[in-house]
């Protein structure tokens, strides 16, 4: 036990430090190519010349968007796979996301643009009541709640939702020309002023889902194994779809509905460390935080000087691994 435990940890460390050197190359690279040692000039030891303002204003705050909205995605979607034991719970597969990116752009459609705090509360609003209707659809009929009946719930949920965000971004030129490039999941164009207000929110987010790992584990026994171990399962679920709907509504706030992270992260990260969320939780914080920012690195350089959005690389990895999932999971 003790052995696993240090080759955990050790593991995490490691992914850390290859996080940490995942986010200086990426400062480092882009329509300007910038060593190292400036990127450590600019950081500390500013002096107002245009590679440093480039480094300070717009490629730092991007890296550190990605990072922020990685780990909120992956630990959203380990949480959700936890509570549903359903190896296809996603933010974005059963209509989290979708329902947030409606409820923004329903607020740019009706009152123009909005502070980030405004887009935020949106967010929380539209993925809440989207996971409500998801998990009341997927409960019917006989049989109860199953994964194919959540999974279908969420995918006819997200097209009629998606329906809905189209049918408003045709009827109005400004709300499309204002959201169109952050509909297809963006960490492209933002800055401290737009990261710093939904801060709090992912950090709150992160801690409490760290501190449930034991109780999740304990849910993904079954219900009446997690009752007869002492657990109030019903606070629980509560407190972590709360949690859900914190984390992936404030990263669809900050950069769009970006799919797929929440899927495969989760799968990545129990094939090294087992089923124990103690673990699951922290390492698919990082590990999403790194899949995010390699997918906007590979997004900045394929077409350079232009870019893709990120959400279209995070897409090529997904859609595959979810055929593959759906084919090898999913039971009626």
């Amino acid at each position: 036990m003790q052995r696993s435990h240090t080759r955990r940890m050790v593991g995490l460390l490691a992914s850390i430090l290859l996080l940490l050197f995942c986010l200086l190359f990426s400062i480092t690279l882009g329509a300007a190519e910038i060593t190292p040692s400036e990127v450590w000039n600019a950081l500390f030891a500013f002096d107002g010349s245009t590679d440093h303002l480039i480094i300070t204003t717009v490629r730092l705050p991007r890296v550190l968007l990605a990072l922020m909205v990685g780990s909120a995605l992956a630990v959203a979607g380990s949480l959700m796979q936890g509570l549903t034991r359903n190896a296809l719970a996603d933010p974005g597969i059963l209509g989290i996301s979708a329902g947030a990116a409606l409820a923004v752009v329903a607020a740019t459609f009706l009152w123009g643009t909005l502070p980030i705090q405004g887009y935020t509360w949106m967010a929380f609003a539209g993925g809440a009541i989207t996971a409500i209707t998801v998990y009341t659809l997927g409960s019917l009929g006989r049989s109860g709640i199953t994964p194919l009946k959540l999974i279908l719930a969420g995918a006819v949920l997200t097209y009629l939702l998606s329906a809905l965000t189209t049918g408003m971004l045709i009827l109005n030129q400004r709300t499309l020309d204002e959201i169109r490039f952050w509909l297809a999941g963006s960490v492209a164009g933002r800055d401290f002023t737009v990261l710093l207000p939904v801060f709090p929110y992912i950090t709150i987010g992160l801690v409490i889902a760290f501190s449930m790992g034991k109780q999740i584990t304990a849910l993904t026994l079954g219900e009446e194994v997690a009752q007869g171990l002492g657990l109030q399962t019903r606070w629980v679920k509560a407190i972590a779809s709360v949690v859900v709907v914190l984390l992936a509504g404030s990263a669809v706030a900050l950069a769009g509905p970006i799919g797929f992270v929440g899927l495969v992260v989760p799968h990545l990260v129990r094939f090294f460390v087992g089923v124990d969320y103690r673990w699951i939780l922290p390492y698919a914080a990082v590990w999403g935080a790194l899949l995010l920012s390699l997918a906007d690195l590979a997004a900045r350089l394929v077409i350079k000087p232009q870019e893709l959005p990120v959400g279209i690389m995070t897409a090529l990895v997904g859609a595959p691994f979810f055929i593959y999932l759906a084919r090898s999971k999913v039971k009626q």
